[in-house]
């Protein structure tokens, strides 16, 4: 990834494929935008989004639903393309920035289940603890770097090595699609810095730095609604124009797709949730299509060719068939996937601290770089 990273929370939901070109579209930052170790754009800044036009895109596949359901969803749909977008600083003056949309959706953050504990009290704490909080609608973008943005501003070397201690988090985006029906164990990602990591005011990694991880654990999702599974760590980090440090990191969240259903369990495996009552409802209901197709068909198929064949033995043998079709299609529903589409942004945790020396720290607080 070049350029810098802009998550934007709209003001208003939003259905991108009802989008015209020229529509404005406006939010405002829901985090910090650094390059570097300098802060560009402060949280809440004001962005302001023009539709250029309106691109015809294959929609994302979906297999958690029947055929027969996605039989009657379009395909395609209208994606907006922005080429242009303006951040306003805090002193009122306004940023023109070069962007391309990444996501336009509804978005939640899952962190991991609490463990199992014994106590009442400690039980209705854990119970308390949300592990999947409701975000908003978000645009999220990437932009061409600020030409007056000085990442090492305010950095001098390091005299003395500083630990990063274990547990600190980290924001990252992945750099690669990520799923587990289509990752293995082994498989290797990227993914990037997008905020500092600050240890009393001084810039211990700067955003750019590359995580390097792999996939410690997949299993696809599986016949009898199982759903899939994939655990990640990370192994290696580089910052910009530095050399390798081996890590051990974790995930401890994810921002990912309001219809994506991924919960993380205290492990940090990602896990597809359960089948829900929708879901029910509709295989059920498709079961019982199948199974009445099914019946009806067996009895034409065999009264036009056995003509001596009674309405009993006719009957019997459409039930038996059409209840053969319906458990088949039952039995092979597959659970949900875990799909980490890239760009999606996750809180990683240090599981072990990592000596940092050789490099630069900043000596003053993280400002402004915008408008200088």
């Amino acid at each position: 990834m070049s350029g810098l990273y802009l998550k934007v929370h709209l003001d208003s939901p939003l259905k991108a494929s009802k989008l015209k070109p020229g529509d404005q579209v406006s939010g405002k930052l829901f985090q910090d935008v650094y390059s570097g170790g300098a802060q560009l754009f402060p949280a809440s800044s004001t962005v302001r989004l023009t539709v250029d036009r309106l691109d015809r895109r294959r929609r994302p596949s979906n297999d958690h639903w029947p055929w027969v359901i996605k039989a009657f969803i379009p395909r395609h749909e209208n994606w907006p393309a922005f080429h242009t977008a303006s951040v306003t600083n805090p002193d009122g003056g306004e940023v023109p920035l070069d962007v391309s949309v990444v996501s336009v959706n509804n978005e939640v953050e899952v962190e991991p289940k609490p463990r199992k504990s014994s106590g009442s009290a400690v039980r209705e704490a854990d119970r308390s603890r949300r592990t999947r909080r409701e975000l908003g609608p978000f645009v999220t973008l990437i932009a061409g770097a600020q030409p007056g943005a000085n990442a090492s501003e305010g950095r001098s070397p390091l005299t003395n090595s500083v630990t990063i201690p274990s547990g600190t988090e980290a924001k990252v985006v992945l750099l690669r699609d990520i799923s587990a029906s289509k990752n293995h164990v082994s498989d290797s990602f990227q993914a990037r810095l997008v905020e500092p990591v600050l240890l009393e005011s001084k810039v211990l990694l700067p955003e750019g730095t590359l995580f390097q991880g792999t996939v410690m654990k997949s299993q696809a999702p599986r016949t009898l609604s199982r759903s899939g599974s994939i655990s990640l760590t990370f192994t290696n980090m580089t910052e910009p124009g530095g050399t390798g440090t081996s890590i051990a990191a974790s995930v401890a969240g994810a921002q990912i797709n309001q219809r994506s259903h991924t919960v993380i369990d205290p492990e940090g495996h990602m896990h597809g949730d359960r089948p829900g009552k929708v879901w029910m409802l509709v295989n059920f209901g498709t079961t019982a299509g199948i199974g009445k197709v099914a019946d009806d068909g067996t009895q034409l198929i065999i009264e036009a060719l056995v003509s001596t064949a009674t309405d009993a033995s006719t009957a019997g043998t459409a039930r038996i068939v059409a209840t053969c079709a319906s458990a088949i299609f039952l039995l092979t529903r597959h659970g949900r996937d875990v799909v980490l589409p890239k760009y999606t942004q996750m809180k990683i945790v240090f599981d072990r601290p990592v000596l940092v020396s050789n490099q630069l720290v900043s000596n003053q607080a993280v400002g402004s770089a915008a408008g200088k």
